[in-house]
């Protein structure tokens, strides 16, 4: 059961990696996607550690718009990572709290804090008041 899941898995990113590079070149691709990974690692690393209060959706739209200014590896990169995140956040809500509807519209909130920072647009629009600047 184990492998099977993990050979769809599989599958599933290679083909979205496929249908990702379409004329540029692998390399740069790669590079790109790799250096969006730090910068949602990076973003995730800091809600962890900010003690701001609903800093959440600031550092999730930050960090994928830090992603997408890498390039098309960039935003495949923000893509995968933020919908393997909301998938396992669902999961997990779903098996420690329930239905619960506030744990859903948090969810949906974080994932369009997400795709505002994938477009481009800027991320601040999620910042809370009184977070530091070193953020």
């Amino acid at each position: 059961m184990a492998r099977s899941t993990m050979r769809l898995f599989t599958g599933i990113v290679f083909c979205s990696l496929v249908m990702g590079v379409t004329s540029e070149n692998w390399y740069s691709f790669f590079k790109e996607a790799v250096q969006g990974v730090g910068d949602l690692g990076r973003a995730y690393w800091n809600v962890l550690t900010s003690s701001n209060q609903n800093s959440n959706r600031y550092f999730y739209a930050q960090g994928n718009y830090d992603a997408a200014q890498r390039g098309p590896g960039g935003v495949w990169a923000a893509k995968l990572i933020s919908s393997t995140r909301v998938y396992l956040q669902r999961f997990l809500d779903y098996y420690l709290y329930g239905n619960s509807s506030t744990v859903l519209e948090d969810s949906k909130s974080n994932e369009k804090a997400e795709e505002w920072g994938r477009s481009g647009k800027d991320p601040d629009r999620f910042r809370p008041d009184g977070m530091p600047k070193n953020y």
